[in-house]
Parts: C-alpha cells; sequence; structure tokens
C-alpha cells in the first residue's frame, strides 16, 4: 500500500526534533563531563539525582505526549479552532502537576533516597543538587505543553532554536557556576543544577515570545482562556494516564537501576554515568522519529487513512535504524576518544569501553522497537503501549536484580537488560500494530 507521506515529510517532521533533542543532550553532556572533573561523588550523584528529576519530569511528560496525540488528530480533522482549548486545559493540569511535583521533591526526596543510596557522600551531594533542580519543574512542565502543540500541527523548527539556546544558555552557566570562573562563586553540583533551572527557563521564556510574537496563535485560539470543559479534561487525563504511568514507571525503574549499581561502589556508578551521556547521545536520532511517527499516525487516522499507516511506520524505522548505524559506527571506531571527553581517569576510561560496545547494540535494537511503541501510542491506545511497557519493565527489573544483587556480576554484564527490554517492546509493540484493533479508535 502506497502513502503520500514519503521519506522526506517524515524528515521534515524528525528533524528538528533531533537537533533540538542534540541541544537538549548537549545539557547532559556538559555536565557531566564538567562534574567528571570534580570527582566520582559528583558524578554519581549527578546521575543518581537526574534520574530521579527525570523520572519526576515524565509525569509532566506523559500528559504532554497525550496533549500531542490529541492536537495531531484535531489537527488531521480539520478542527483546528479546537486546538486552542486543549493547549490551555494542558496548561491548567500541567501548573497543578509542577506544585506537587515540586513539594515532593523538595521536602520528601531526603525520605526517600536515604532508604536507597548507601553513601553518606553520594547522599549528600544528590539532595544538595535536587534542593536547586526541583525549581525547574514549572519550566519543564509548562514547556511540555508547548512541545506538544508545535509537533502536534508538525511545526517542529520552534523546537531547534528553543533547544539550542537552552543548551547555550546551560555550557555557558556551567562553565561559570560549577568552577567559578568569569567572577561567578565556585558551587559545584549546585551550579550544575542551578545553571540546567536557568537554562529551561529560558527555554520557556522563548516558547511564549515566539508564539506570541511570530506565530498566528489566534487562528488556533490560543490563550482565549473560556470556561473549564471537564469533559475535555477527562478525555486529556483517560488518554495520557497510561502514558504518564508507562514514562514514569520507565524512569523509575532506571532510577533504581542506578540505585542497585550505587551499592556496586562509586567506580561503576561513575561509569554508568558516562554511558548514560553517551547513550542518550545514540538515543537523539530515536526521540526525534518517535515524535514524529507518534504525530503521523494519529494524523492520517483523523483524515480516515489508516491503511497508509504500517507503510509510513516502516519508512520511519528504516530511517532511524540508519542513522543510530552511524552514531553506532562512530563509537565502535573511537571508543577510548568519546570516553575521554568525560574523564581523564584510567580506571573509568578502561571500564567504559566494554560497556560502550553493549549499549551500542542496545541502541540499534531500541531504533526500530521504539518507532513501533510509539505508533501504537499515536493510535490512540495508550492502554496497550502501557501494557506493553509494564510487562517489559517487570523482567527488566528482575534481570537487574539478578545481575547485580544475587549473581553480582560485572557492570558491562549489567547493561545487557537494555538490549532485552528494547528487544520485548519492539516485539510487542509489531505484534499489536499487525493484529490489534487500532484503524478507528477515537480520542
Amino acid at each position: 500500500m502506497k502513502t503520500s507521506v514519503g521519506y522526506k515529510r517524515i524528515w521534515n517532521i524528525s528533524y528538528p526534533i533531533i537537533l533540538g533533542s542534540i541541544a537538549q543532550t548537549i545539557i547532559n553532556v556538559t555536565d557531566t563531563a564538567f562534574l567528571g572533573r570534580v570527582g566520582e561523588v559528583a558524578l554519581g550523584a549527578s546521575a543518581i539525582g537526574g534520574i530521579f528529576y527525570l523520572a519526576i519530569i515524565m509525569l509532566g511528560y506523559g500528559i504532554g505526549v497525550g496533549v500531542q496525540i490529541i492536537i495531531a488528530r484535531r489537527y488531521g480533522e480539520g478542527k483546528e479552532n479546537l486546538i486552542g482549548t486543549i493547549f490551555e486545559h494542558a496548561l491548567i493540569m500541567l501548573a497543578i502537576m509542577a506544585i506537587f511535583s515540586f513539594i515532593f521533591i523538595r521536602f520528601f526526596s531526603f525520605n526517600f533516597l536515604a532508604l536507597f543510596i548507601s553513601s553518606g557522600e553520594v547522599l549528600s551531594e544528590t539532595l544538595a543538587f535536587l534542593n536547586y533542580r526541583a525549581w525547574g519543574i514549572f519550566f519543564a512542565f509548562f514547556g511540555f505543553v508547548f512541545r506538544a502543540f508545535f509537533i502536534g500541527i508538525t511545526k517542529t523548527d520552534i523546537i531547534t532554536w528553543t533547544t539550542a539556546l537552552m543548551a547555550l544558555v546551560n555550557i555557558f552557566l556551567n562553565y561559570c557556576l560549577i568552577f567559578g570562573n568569569l567572577g561567578f562563586p565556585e558551587l559545584g553540583i549546585e551550579g550544575a543544577a542551578i545553571a540546567s533551572v536557568i537554562a529551561e527557563f529560558t527555554s520557556l521564556l522563548f516558547f511564549i515570545i515566539f508564539l506570541l510574537f511570530t506565530f498566528d496563535f489566534k487562528h488556533y485560539k490560543i490563550f482565549s482562556f473560556g470556561i473549564i470543559k471537564y469533559e475535555l479534561l477527562h478525555r486529556i487525563i483517560k488518554l495520557s494516564t497510561p502514558i504518564v504511568l508507562q514514562y514514569f514507571i520507565s524512569f523509575a525503574v532506571w532510577f533504581l537501576f542506578f540505585l542497585f549499581v550505587e551499592n556496586m561502589g562509586q567506580v561503576p556508578l561513575a561509569i554508568s554515568n558516562i554511558i548514560r551521556s553517551v547513550y542518550l547521545i545514540m538515543m537523539l536520532p530515536i526521540w526525534g522519529f518517535s515524535s514524529a511517527i507518534n504525530t503521523l499516525v494519529s494524523y492520517l487516522i483523523g483524515q480516515g487513512r489508516p491503511e497508509e499507516v504500517m507503510p509510513v511506520i516502516f519508512k520511519t524505522v528504516k530511517l532511524s535504524f540508519l542513522m543510530v548505524m552511524v552514531l553506532v559506527i562512530t563509537c565502535a571506531i573511537s571508543p577510548w576518544i568519546i570516553i575521554s571527553i568525560y574523564t581523564n581517569n584510567e580506571e573509568l576510561l578502561s571500564g567504559s569501553v566494554p560497556v560502550l560496545y553493549v549499549v551500542s547494540v542496545a541502541a540499534l535494537v531500541f531504533s526500530i522497537a521504539f518507532v513501533f511503541f510509539n505508533a501504537v501510542a499515536g493510535t490512540g491506545r495508550t492502554k496497550v503501549t502501557f501494557a506493553i511497557e509494564l510487562g517489559s519493565i517487570i523482567i527488566y527489573f528482575i534481570l537487574v536484580y539478578f545481575l547485580t544483587k544475587v549473581i553480582q556480576t560485572n557492570i558491562a554484564v549489567v547493561w545487557t537488560v537494555e538490549i532485552t527490554y528494547a528487544f520485548l517492546i519492539g516485539l510487542f509493540s509489531f505484534y499489536y500494530l499487525l493484529h490489534g484493533k487500532w484503524k478507528n479508535t477515537r480520542v
């Protein structure tokens, strides 16, 4: 079955998201590279604190993905006048969620983290990081709404510019605040947290300025702020809740993964933080193409063209796999050079290279699996994606526990769980797309 959505259209939607993700990942890379020069404790604490923060903001990100699916569906149906109302209701929901998330991080994170972190030094540094990082919740959550709007209507160029600005601000402030350069105070890990918060604020401000002064937001009836429609809130919640739970559980278990690694010692934890940073770079094309397929699937169903969905999915899979393959080959050719960006410690260098090969394989599997997985979400069957995520993550958690606690193997073997996880979500998602009843799903 042929489709009017060709490789060029998929690429035009995907590449701004990929570029935006590159800029956003630079934040992670620079945080890791700078703190790698501070010491192993700071490097490990930033890993735990950063993933803990990510697990919390996934609550907002999940709502954003649900809103993106609904906006794309209305855009495909030609009901653009309804998009503004969806946008505004999402803002209200995420404002409430941001307040509760902020309170949890600031006032309850110690009680939670103290149950798992064995090193007093790592715990202290992690809490110092989160004390400031928590303020970014508000800017991140509101940013997810803007991101959902622009991706939903396939105007993704703004994602590139916004995250590029965020990366530049973060790099400059990291240089100034971590080490005390250019007359700024030397704040170490706290400086990294403050830099990230200011960068997120800058990103949100740019979104607002762009929408108000260079975009025809009135066409979509944004900021009309009519009465609250509880039926719409219910629809957003119904569609988004499985996605919220899915992303939260996924990152929560990844957070537990790092806690288990922390119990293995400071060196395996530092290695894992370095590898996490490189791994995220390999995942950049995957996130871009996954966001694109999410929107395209919902758009095509909204236009009454569900028969075109599978051909578009396979085209997207090809593009995703080829781009990730380029990154994997680069890592395979020069692993020592890549790892040396983060550390000059010989023990960390030699320990990181085998793990880098493992995550390279995982990234290739993910390049296929995550496109299928997000295609299922784009159909509106978010309960199915949650079930796929839950089943896969239970197996993932059992394997992590077995490898770190029972047989206590080396860190490279522990990271192989990523390959298993990617394979499972890809297999389950592909099976559902072939045999599931999704073509007439309403959102």
